[in-house]
């Protein structure tokens, strides 16, 4: 690797250097202690100074240095790990260097050429691979020290390191930390003792920040049953969170795969930087904050102060800017924040300016570069430059229009409880009063904080919500709280297009739909007609078409019934999007992930506030089995309707932390009566109990609709509980939960969850096929870590391969992790038993295809035990079976093992096939095919293959030349016993040959007779072989195969 040029005053300091080649202006040194002689006690020492120094001389084994004859300078140009490295660079200055450095007069000419020709080729080099990295040089140097000590394949992308101490046991070791793209990494080496560390991010079950007596502070990792602690960081935070974000990354892309289809930056393993992580992560956070679509990136952050006209003085906060969006949050994060869509931007200036009619003015003062963020704003908006502009100015002043209205074009334009509980205007009985209050309340709020999506966000703003939103704005609101209003905006006719698409189709998604369709809040008059069910139908069809890999799954039809109620149709399709795809990720697919995550964190919030509780319920799992129907449907699905609204407006206001505060206050509220439990189900009966006493005072609706609800209304409860006395409770104690915590706590929770129902997958995998092999649970869980490495190591550096692009979380768990061939012949070779198939030869092929059964172009895990098993448990037959079984033509494996053509399946075939196993009896040897010649010569070679390097190889050759003669001679006897029969044909020479070619073959029975009289084969085969032994080698030859092709 070439070096900037660097001046070194001593040649040889400390001798720990060997000259071994040298001419008038270059020598090729090597390190002491490296290479030939080892070097001693001074190569212990070098070995130290290696891990724990910084420099780039201290640590490559060979170098290059540039001199001059009548000059004691020496400067440092090229470094390598190998001797074949830095040959090459000394070939390339021999042949490009020497010849030209004879046409300087000066010393200094030569100097100056040499260093600009070796700087020229260090930019040449970083064109592509450095140009994002805040020091390539010293990143150049970290990446030979990760190349040379960890052995990872090339395409690995090292994305940031560290200098720390890693403590095994109790004594720490001072090395340095490597994150790469897949893989933790530490090095260490002092005084002869290395120590060295590859983790792969997947396989990381806990990652947090820790502290005790020993370690002030530290970095805990959790893999593989082992804990690992990092301390002695300089940038602790940073490290964390560059951990954090690779292991999360990491997680997403491997059992997520279309986790970032919307991250460019991300999207390619190979490209992964520090500095892509950390903008994707500010990216992520500002999208949260502010609830925008997916598609908007942070792309500049103005600090300065922003006009707020209802306190009438400025407050400090910084401006955020994404592609369509501007933001302003104050500097605490909740004293206020807007939302500006660019769309809405009518004018621009760089000085104040006054409001205009329909129009409302935002002046932010003392812009540091207020004159790029005025065009930026300007070019973004399609503005022309205001031709009055103060140079001197810091204030820029826009204005833009007031917006809410009406864009709606979905087939229903009402909100069903518009229509089937209008209000009644002249009878206003006490609650209606109240209701109209509420309004008037929300009205004034308008009036002084803006309405629509230019609204300032405040504390007051979350205390009338806390109170009860009014019925008439509850729809309105939701879709500005939730950012919905912005996504229907940019997407005109999106709805209706797919309304249209969708109609008619029939899936799975669609089937269950129907299903649940008349489950869905029976008892409200709305869905006990057509018109909302239709809707409802709609609405679920329409969103299943647009997102595939959620489609439909339940509790989406209780949430959207809800939603419709409030909502027009097209609104509520986009509020069902925002809360799906950004405010409850990862809660409506198959294995619900996401409900699991906030489970968890709800229990550490059970543990952190709610200590009387967990002293006496030490297993909190049983509040994760009774809160899961809370959070996925927002407490709708055990809360009479007209108290879950009120838990819906706190939801789409503050997302999950609403539903975790009120969470927390229900089991306060019932303390004392969960303690005092003797069971679970005890439990749940209060529990139970507690929710339908909940009631909603100021509710307008009728008692018709609140009764539709209510579960167990005749059964009335000796108390009642107000909503929103609940709900201010749960503010009150619990409101100090901050967003970013609970975000945090997410993150680390989430790797625990995903190992978990990974391991849950594991365990059912190995309870299926166990009952099929021979091999013992250790041994199983062995080649399942082998066998998922394996699927994961295809998967690591590219987003398009086939193990990848096939892994589907919802699919049955044998089928989850899948091999194809490439991945297949690689791990087979390392792990069957006589070293007879080469990755990627004929053979794996052959072996691939025979127990490929579905014929899908896959191997699953019991598919691969399977074959595994007969070859190392199997009987002399069975073994036998399998080899000749190789080497029979493909149309036979096809017709016996295949019913599943291009991921079709014939299901008429399936449903026999299915039968037939019920029913179906040990293949016999007389069921299989004669081999012909072609393949009966193949075979032979196989034999040759196996037997090859066993000491008893000679007898086993002789053994096998004398079956193949014997076979031989017997078809040569049985050909010649044939032909009297047919004289004329016979005489033909082209019948002679056709008749040759046609019976030249043998049956297995005749192959395994010929064999069972050879002892040194039935010894052979019969010999037992040591998988442990195997396993053991293919966990340390895996990675290295990968890096070594």
């Amino acid at each position: 690797m070439w070096l900037k040029p660097e001046e070194i005053l001593l040649k040889n300091a400390f001798k720990l250097w060997v000259t071994e080649k040298d001419n008038e202006y270059f020598v090729l040194q090597r390190r002491r202690g490296y290479g030939e002689g080892g070097g001693g006690l001074t190569g212990l020492l070098v070995g130290t100074l290696d891990t724990v120094l910084d420099s780039t001389s201290k640590v490559a084994p060979y170098r290059i240095l540039h001199h001059t004859p009548d000059s004691q300078i020496y400067w440092s140009i090229a470094c390598g790990v190998t001797k074949e490295e830095i040959v090459h660079h000394w070939e390339w200055l021999q042949q490009n260097i020497m010849r030209t450095l004879s046409v300087f007069d000066s010393s200094e000419d030569i100097t100056s050429f040499v260093q600009g020709k070796i700087r020229g080729l260090i930019a040449e080099e970083g064109k592509t691979s450095l140009v994002l990295e805040d020091d390539p040089e010293k990143f150049r140097e970290a990446l030979l020290r990760f190349e040379k000590w960890f052995n990872l394949p090339p395409e690995e992308k090292l994305v940031t390191y560290y200098s720390c101490s890693y403590w095994k046991g109790k004594v720490p070791c001072q090395g340095w930390l490597y994150l790469s793209t897949n893989f933790l990494c530490f090095y260490s080496y002092l005084l002869g003792a290395e120590v060295k560390l590859v983790i792969s991010w997947d396989e990381i079950w806990r990652l947090e920040k820790t502290s005790n007596v020993i370690l002030t502070e530290s970095i805990h990792v959790l893999a593989n049953g082992e804990d690992h602690y990092f301390s002695m960081l300089l940038h602790l935070n940073e490290t964390f969170v560059i951990m954090e974000q690779l292991a999360d990354y990491s997680i997403k892309r491997l059992f997520d795969k279309e986790g970032f289809q919307r991250e460019p930056a991300l999207s390619d393993p190979l490209q992964i930087t520090k500095r892509g992580l950390e903008a994707h992560a500010k990216s992520e956070q500002f999208r949260t904050f502010f609830r925008l679509p997916k598609e908007e990136n942070l792309l500049e952050v103005h600090e300065c102060f922003l006009w707020v006209p209802f306190s009438h003085f400025n407050t400090l906060g910084k401006i955020c800017l994404s592609e369509n969006y501007l933001c302003f949050a104050s500097q605490d994060g909740s004293q206020c924040h807007i939302i500006i869509p660019m769309r809405e931007v009518k004018s621009n200036k760089a000085s104040v300016t006054g409001s205009i009619e329909n129009t409302r003015a935002l002046r932010f003062s003392e812009v540091r570069d207020y004159q790029r963020l005025a065009n930026t704003i300007r070019s973004r908006c399609g503005i022309s430059a205001s031709p009055q502009h103060s140079a001197s100015s810091e204030v820029v002043c826009f204005n833009f229009e007031q917006l809410y209205k009406d864009s709606s074009k979905a087939v229903s334009t009402e909100a069903l409880m518009t229509v089937f509980h209008p209000q009644d205007v002249e009878n206003l009985d006490p609650k209606m009063l109240k209701e109209k209050m509420k309004e008037q309340s929300w009205n004034i709020h308008f009036s002084e904080y803006g309405r629509g999506t230019s609204m300032f966000f405040t504390r007051k703003t979350r205390d009338l919500i806390v109170r009860g939103v009014p019925e008439a704005l509850r729809g309105e609101l939701w879709m500005l709280f939730s950012g919905a209003v912005n996504d229907m905006a940019t997407h005109p006719g999106y709805y209706t297009e797919l309304v249209e698409q969708s109609l008619g189709t029939s899936t799975l998604a669609t089937d269950e739909i129907e299903r649940d369709l008349h489950r869905s809040l029976p008892e409200h008059p709305a869905f006990q007609s057509d018109t909302g069910i239709s809707a409802l139908r709609r609405v679920l069809t329409a969103y299943a078409y647009r997102n595939p890999k959620i489609g439909y799954c339940q509790a989406m039809n209780i949430l959207t019934s809800v939603l419709l109620l409030y909502a027009k149709e097209e609104e509520a399709f986009w509020l069902l999007v925002a809360v799906c795809e950004r405010m409850l990720p990862d809660y409506f697919n198959r294995r619900i992930i996401g409900a699991l995550v906030d489970q968890a964190v709800f229990e550490d919030l059970i543990r952190e506030h709610l200590p009387q509780l967990v002293e006496h319920m030490t297993d909190l799992s049983f509040f994760s089995s009774v809160s899961l129907s809370w959070f996925l449907t927002l407490f709708i699905s055990v809360l009479p309707i007209e108290s879950a609204v009120n838990v819906v407006d706190c939801f789409f206001y503050d997302g999950i932390k609403a539903i975790l505060q009120l969470g927390l206050a229900v089991l306060d509220y019932n303390m004392e009566a969960l303690i005092g439990c003797h069971d679970d189900a005890e439990a749940v009966t209060i529990l139970n109990k507690f929710f339908d006493s909940v009631t909603n005072r100021d509710s307008p609706l009728p008692p018709t609709v609140q009764q539709a609800s209510v579960g167990n209304n005749d059964k009335a409860s000796d108390f009642n509980v107000d909503i929103s006395q609940l709900i201010r409770e749960a503010y009150e104690k619990y409101g100090a939960i901050r967003s970013e915590d609970v975000e945090r706590s997410r993150k680390r929770n989430k790797l625990y969850v995903i190992q978990t129902l990974e391991d849950t997958t594991k365990q059912n995998v190995m309870r299926v096929v166990s009952q099929e092999v021979r091999f013992s649970a250790l041994q199983l869980d062995e080649l399942y870590y082998l066998f998922k490495r394996q699927h994961f190591l295809s998967c690591y550096w590219t987003m398009q391969s086939p193990a990848l692009l096939h892994h589907d979380p919802s699919l049955a768990y044998l089928e989850q992790y899948q091999l194809g061939f490439q991945q297949f012949s690689v791990l087979f070779s390392l792990l069957e038993p006589w070293a007879f198939c080469t990755p990627k030869s004929t053979l794996s092929l052959w072996v691939f295809r025979l127990i490929d059964e579905n014929q899908d172009g896959l191997i699953n895990f019991k598919e691969f035990c399977y074959a595994l098993d007969t070859l190392y448990g199997g009987s002399f037959t069975n073994k036998l079976k399998f080899l000749f079984k190789l080497h029979l033509p493909p149309d036979f494996a096809m017709a016996t093992m295949g019913l599943w053509s291009k991921g079709k399946v014939d299901l008429q075939a399936y449903l026999k096939q299915w039968q037939n196993e019920i029913l179906k009896k040990e293949e016999t040897i007389k069921d299989l095919p004669r081999i012909n010649q072609a393949q009966f010569i193949h075979f032979s070679k196989t034999l040759y293959n196996i037997f090859h390097g066993d000491p008893e190889e000679e007898s086993l050759y002789r053994a096998v030349a004398h079956v193949t003669s014997l076979l031989l001679r017997m078809e040569e006897v049985g050909r010649r016993l044939q032909e009297p029969s047919s004289p004329p044909e016979s005489s033909k020479p082209d019948a002679a040959a056709e008749l040759s070619e046609t019976e030249w073959s043998f049956s297995f029975e005749q192959v395994l007779a010929s064999l069972l009289n050879e002892p040194a084969i039935v010894s052979f085969f019969e010999r037992p072989v040591d998988i442990q032994t195997k396993v053991g080698h293919a966990k340390v030859a895996q990675l290295k195969l990968k890096a070594n092709k």
